[in-house]
């Protein structure tokens, strides 16, 4: 429609300035938990390197026959020229050397040497570590320099005891002596041959171990030698299988072994032999070698370096390697994570001499990865300092991390969401071992972290975890905000790390950082949400954090003024003393469920919803005997959560429904009584057509109950009105729909809605299966009528049930009862489980038991009557009389005496022993010779009897409020980014508002000189109009009928949608309006039941986008009357108030932002409110028309008893409408049905000008803008007036060509900006008129 809007065009503040209603995330978003995503940063199994076998080869002074070397040739090992000593020290030296060099990595292994070795010395070496490593890996160093290359056949060399001859020593024999897991490097030129045989062992061996276990069946197990399995094996090797190793005399001839065990000193003597050296004028390999420093001192150069080369090697495996892979080999095991960041090294050097070293598992070629241009920048920056450093001149430390955390910075402010992972994630991890970065990559960190799940995901899968828990460690107070929030983060989206702080005193920071008053608000909120996971569902968290008083610490701050601090520390609480008695009775203690009790009126949902949940594990606790204190306490707290059942969010009553099944639970057998009282009470019931819906057992059943006067409660047989008299056996009928049993049975009490004319008897209100879905119109048995058919539950009719008790069973079970009527699917739903469920225990503990037979036969039936528990029961089932006096009654009131048993008739001819009564039936299939059905003669004989125990009443509210924490806290929402689509969208809303006011306002300068009686729309709606609404910017007008609203586009003349209400039958649609319709509008619908329901996508249909965002009791406690007027609403979208009043004594004014009541004004009218208008601007201003004529204003700024301040009674007959001006004169427009329209002038009590119009008005609308007036008739008449009383236009007739005559006109309304009139009418037309024609 406005696709032509211009960027000229501005949208104008106001709808900017606007708030919204409903758009919070709990009303966007449903109440659930995330996606719980099973975490693979921890590792399933961490292995460790306990034993090191170093096979050294070398035959010092005999080179290997098939190798030529070079002259000059690379002779160092180990760092060691082997010619410099006799060959016995050489080579002594050279396997001490390697094994320091190894003992580097790994201090605490098990180190075995085998020099020159024999195939014995090989195999009893190998054998003897695997027995002592067990299940831990075993790595196995082969240096081969001094024999000849490996075999194709899988073989390498060693020698005979004499070192006369090479001796060949088979891969397949390594594998077996190694085991796994294990390590292995092999030095040697072609070592790619060495490490293809073994993957060939590899596969041949499970193809052995296949064969042996299909033929296992065939052979003896003494004849079957399985080869071991062969896994979790590592292997590198120094070249491909096709290369020799290097021969360049400026190396080393172990070059492989230097770079996995040497690296540093390697890499800055291969600096030195590149090109790129000659910058550094001065450095030589002799110089590099006298670089001042301990490699494990990061202080010094030497160390320095050697944390760059940590830093710059695990960021290039983190980027190039999968995560699997990587974690498996550089987190998995210390000592493989040091020779894989080595070997990243060994590939890049090695290469330059042409020499691919490989690996198994295979690895991606990582040699020319861009951050090796950062490491030979640091070394360049670190040598050009050495002929400084030696002359004792001080070190300047390199800018390598705080470069890159800058890098770091750059991605994390530039950029789309849809990146890649930043490369500098690892270098973060080792910033965070320097005090002097420290808290700058804690704040990147952070940053990083709030970005979502993944990026959580990442930082652990990076190696996160074990660094921000030992910081918990310090004490600096600068560090602890940012600490507090990395650990919300976390445990947001992995909660199995509570067992890691929990183990390592972590939670004692957390505490510390709760109780510091001098901490924010949003810190010690962060930090008791990280004590409510660390205690979540963990009993040792729950000690530790009691030990820790975190019980006295979150209750002093339950008046803090921060909402979601409020929310967290009673959800902490919550978890705190879930299922653990003594966190229970230190609250007791510490009166924390009466400081509790303060946030149950709380402004904000979700803290009162915290609280509630927070008593309701309060008195859940079931672990111990109960005492008469624990009593009055569950006692205390349940009388005082009562009284949030009116709560406007249903996320409140949500949790006080599960909060009163805590109790219910514990005092079953009390709850199970009030309900018996009902059921002995339905005579009264009766006698104002009031029935009790049957429970619904678990598979389906509606059980059939014996009422105490003596009639059976069975749909058939109230629809026949025949009452037998006579106690009848119970029958079962299995319903069509299990949504209607739903339904019907949801609350457990049927009654009458208030101002229907009458109730439905027991016939219309439940229906058998074999009765017609349509033929009744308060059939519930079929499907379609499932949502719509509901019982509304009113305060006086239970009143009539339970009198004026004040016991707390019935005051409590009154609620659940309220709660199963609740216009929210989900707080119905929950309500209702838990009374069908107490409904259904005490309705088969009062009927005569069942009988047991599990037989299975083909003989003839003594008795055409089935087993009633173990077989379905049939549509046309039987009902027999069975005296009820041959079943033991069974007590049900606490302290009630079972009544005497009648002793039993005689058994049948047959039977044998058993005393079976004659008048039992028999099942219909029967052994011939067997002893026939068996009495079930207790209650726990029942095996499908349904009880609060096993019941699952739960929300995922806890869950859903952990979610704030897993998204981005930092991040600007996108309705508020300038950039952001969102906000793009809401622009062009904004901007189509304005065109719209603009066009109104030209139409209504026309306005005077036109007649507003061109028919622009007119089609039927699919129910008669009670009410018709325009959006004000949209082209879409709203029109309800009793059961549901149809929205149709009167510009295009279709209808783009209808839906159902979901009110309870016999209640009807009275009041409707937009909210939010400057922007993302909703529909707001009330009914004569008192009940407001909230619409979002109303135009989409049911299941397709139409979604119910809320729905509360607005009114309760409606008064029956002849004629009422139902639910009538002012909505205030520049306040966000809602005045709710209607067939009622009050006005009652709610906040929609904090979703609570304000104050209910009494009326001080004998009569109804019709209408309600209000002063938008002043905001204390309230018109009240009523029933009995008069029109009455109250000051919402005085006490209740005192805010009525006029009544104004010139009014003979029922006020239709009432209207208060914008702008400066702010008069008050009245009307009535006797056609009397009234001006008030609110300071005086009498009006300023009378207009008399038609007779039997029964709406009356006026244009807010236009100055115009429209009255609509009963009597087939529409009049539109100026404010002067002139006749401006009169509708009678339908436009076209047969021109028929309107019908009795039920509803009018303007359109808020143009000059539009709507018109429904009893004939079902919906009609609307413009001073326009129609284009």
């Amino acid at each position: 429609m406005y696709d032509d809007i211009t960027e000229s065009e501005e949208s104008e503040l106001s709808d900017w300035q606007l708030p919204l209603a409903f758009m919070k995330k709990r009303h966007t978003e449903p109440i659930t938990g995330g996606n719980v995503v099973t975490q693979t940063w921890r590792m399933k199994e961490r292995m460790k390197t306990v034993s090191v076998a170093l096979v050294l080869c070398l035959n010092v002074g005999v080179d290997p026959p098939d190798v030529v070397k070079t002259t000059p040739c690379a002779r160092l090992e180990c760092w060691i020229d082997p010619l410099s000593m006799s060959a016995q020290k050489a080579l002594d030296a050279i396997g001490g050397n390697l094994q320091k060099q190894y003992e580097r990595w790994q201090p605490r292994a098990r180190y075995k040497q085998s020099l020159d070795p024999t195939v014995e010395e090989v195999k009893k070496l190998c054998t003897s570590l695997r027995r002592n490593a067990k299940e831990e890996r075993v790595l196995f160093h082969y240096n081969g320099h001094g024999v000849p290359r490996p075999t194709t056949n899988g073989e390498i060399w060693v020698f005979n005891k004499s070192y006369t001859q090479y001796i060949p020593l088979s891969v397949y024999d390594l594998q077996t002596w190694m085991g796994s897991p294990s390590i292995f490097v092999y030095d040697c030129s072609n070592a790619g041959l060495i490490l293809e045989s073994f993957e060939n062992f590899s596969a041949q061996k499970v193809h052995e171990r296949e064969l042996a276990g299909i033929n296992t069946h065939t052979l003896p197990k003494n004849q079957l030698p399985l080869p071991q399995p062969v896994k979790n094996c590592i292997q590198l090797a120094a070249c491909s299988s096709n290369q020799l190793l290097p021969m360049n005399p400026e190396l080393p001839a172990d070059l492989f072994t230097s770079c996995l065990t040497t690296p540093i000193k390697i890499a800055l003597r291969w600096f030195c032999y590149q090109k790129s050296s000659s910058l550094v004028s001065g450095i030589t390999p002799e110089l590099v070698d006298k670089i001042p420093g301990q490699l494990n001192d990061r202080r010094t150069p030497l160390g320095e370096l050697n944390w760059i080369f940590t830093a710059v090697t695990d960021t290039i495996a983190w980027n190039s390697l999968p995560r699997d892979l990587f974690q498996k080999l550089f987190r998995q095991d210390l000592l493989v994570a040091s020779l894989f960041r080595n070997f990243l090294l060994a590939e890049r050097i090695m290469r330059s001499y042409n020499c691919t070293p490989i690996s198994s598992p295979r690895l991606p070629q990582t040699y020319q990865h861009a951050m090796w241009q950062a490491w030979d920048l640091a070394v360049d920056i670190c040598l050009s300092q050495l002929p400084a450093l030696l002359q004792g001149k001080e070190y300047k430390h390199s800018p390598f991390f705080g470069e890159q955390l800058t890098a770091f910075q750059v991605w994390l402010t530039v950029g789309s969401d849809k990146r890649n992972p930043p490369e500098q994630l690892p270098i973060v991890l080792q910033v965070l071992l320097s005090q002097v970065h420290r808290l700058r990559a804690l704040d990147l960190l952070g940053r990083f972290l709030d970005l979502g799940p993944w990026a959580v995901s990442l930082a652990l899968s990076v190696g996160i975890f074990p660094y921000v828990l030992k910081l918990l460690q310090s004490s600096a107070r600068e560090l602890r905000p940012l600490l507090v929030f990395i650990w919300a983060k976390i445990l947001a989206v992995d909660r199995s790390c509570q067992a890691d702080l929990v183990k390592d005193h972590g939670h004692k920071y957390f505490l510390s950082v709760l109780a510091d008053p001098f901490m924010p608000a949003e810190h010690r909120t962060m930090a008791a949400f990280v004590l409510a996971m660390i205690v979540h569902d963990y009993r040792n968290g729950q000690e530790a954090a009691l030990q820790g008083n975190v019980i006295a610490i979150c209750l002093e701050q339950l008046t803090d003024s921060h909402p979601l601090l409020r929310q967290w520390l009673a959800l902490c609480l919550a978890r705190v003393w879930t299922c653990f008695d003594a966190a229970r009775w230190c609250g007791v203690r510490d009166s924390a469920h009466e400081k509790l009790y303060q946030l149950l009126t709380d402004h904000i949902p979700e803290v009162r919803a915290s609280a509630v949940l927070a008593l309701g594990t309060f008195i859940g606790n079931k672990t111990t005997e109960k005492t008469d204190h624990s009593t009055n306490i569950d006692h205390n707290v349940g009388m005082t959560l009562i009284n949030v059942a009116n709560d406007g969010s249903p996320i409140v009553r949500m949790e006080l429904v599960v909060a009163l099944y805590q109790l219910i639970q514990q005092f079953e057998g009390q709850f199970a009584s009030v309900a018996r009282q009902i059921l002995e009470e339905n005579e009264c019931l009766d006698e104002q057509s009031l029935s009790i819906p049957p429970p619904v057992e678990p598979g389906g059943f509606v059980v059939v109950v014996s009422k105490p006067n003596g009639s059976v409660y069975d749909p058939e047989v109230n629809r026949r009105t025949s009452v037998n008299n006579s106690i009848r056996k119970p029958s079962v009928h299995r319903n069509h729909s299990q949504a209607s049993l739903h339904n019907a049975y949801r609350i457990g009490l049927p009654l009458p809605v208030a101002g229907s004319p009458k109730a439905g008897s027991a016939s219309d209100i439940i229906q058998t299966p074999n009765a017609a879905p349509h033929n009744s119109g308060n059939n519930w048995s079929s499907p379609t009528n499932a949502s719509s058919n509901n019982w509304s539950l009113s305060s006086k009719a239970l009143s009539k049930i339970f009198g004026a008790s004040t016991n707390v069973y019935i005051q409590i079970w009154k609620i659940m009862l309220m709660l199963a009527s609740d216009p929210s699917h989900e707080v119905k739903q929950l309500a209702h489980s838990l009374v069908n469920a107490i409904n259904l225990k005490v309705t088969v503990t009062a009927k005569p038991r069942y009988l047991k037979d599990n037989r299975q036969t083909n003989s003839a039936p003594s008795s055409p009557v089935r087993n009633l528990v173990d077989e379905p029961v049939s549509e046309h089932e039987v009902e027999l009389d069975i005296p009820i006096q041959i079943v033991r009654p069974v007590a049900l009131r606490p302290g009630e005496p079972t009544p005497p048993a009648r002793p039993q008739n005689p058994a049948p001819i047959g039977i044998g022993t058993n005393n079976v009564p004659h008048s039992y039936q028999f099942p219909r299939t029967r052994r011939i010779f067997d002893k026939g059905p068996v009495i079930s003669s207790t209650l726990d004989d029942v095996s499908d009897i349904s009880t609060t125990q096993n019941l699952k009443i739960a929300t995922q509210f806890l869950e859903w409020s952990c979610k704030y924490f897993a998204r981005s806290v930092m991040k600007l929402p996108e309705e508020m980014d300038p950039s952001s689509f969102v906000h793009r969208e809401r622009e062009w809303r904004f901007v189509r508002n304005s065109r719209v006011r603009h066009e109104a306002e030209d139409q209504i300068k026309r306005a005077s000189a036109s007649t507003l009686d061109d028919q622009i729309f007119i089609n039927k709606n699919q129910g008669t109009p009670l009410v018709v609404k325009f959006h004000p910017y949209d082209p879409h007008i709203a029109v309800a009928d009793k059961e549901g609203v149809c929205i149709w586009n009167w510009e295009q003349g279709g209808k783009m949608n209808y839906f159902t209400n979901q009110n309870p039958r016999n209640t009807k649609i009275t009041s409707m309006d937009f909210m939010n319709a400057h922007d993302l509008p909703l529909l707001l619908t009330g009914s004569d039941d008192g009940c407001v329901r909230i619409w979002r996508e109303y135009t989409s249909p049911m299941g397709d986008g139409l979604e119910l965002v809320t729905a509360w009791q607005a009114l309760s406690e409606m008064l029956p009357s002849s004629r009422g007027s139902g639910l009538v609403v002012d909505w205030e979208q520049e306040s966000g108030m809602l005045l709710a009043s209607g067939d009622v004594r009050a006005i009652r004014v709610w906040d929609t932002q904090r979703e609570i009541k304000l104050q209910d004004i009494p009326t001080g009218a004998d009569s109804c409110v019709t209408s309600l208008a209000c002063d938008s601007v002043g905001r204390s201003l309230l018109i009240a028309g009523c029933g009995d004529g008069s029109v009455r204003l109250y000051d919402r700024r005085l006490t209740p008893l005192d805010s009525r301040v006029m009544t104004l009674r010139e009014h003979s007959s029922w006020v239709v409408n009432v209207h208060l001006q914008k702008g400066g004169e702010g008069k008050i427009i009245s009307a009535s049905v006797s056609g009397d329209i009234r001006f008030w002038d609110p300071r005086f009590t009498e009006s300023v000008k009378l207009i008399n119009t038609i007779q039997n008005v029964q709406a009356m609308d006026v244009h807010q803008n236009a100055g115009l007036l429209a009255c609509g008739s009963a009597n087939q008449l529409i009049s539109i007036y100026n404010l002067a009383g002139d006749t401006l236009s009169t509708i009678k007739y339908y436009e076209g060509f047969i021109g028929q005559r309107i019908g009795p006109i039920n509803c009018l309304a303007f359109h808020p900006h143009r000059v539009h009139l709507a018109a429904g009418s009893t004939d079902s037309f919906l009609s609307i008129y413009s001073t326009d024609k129609k284009k």
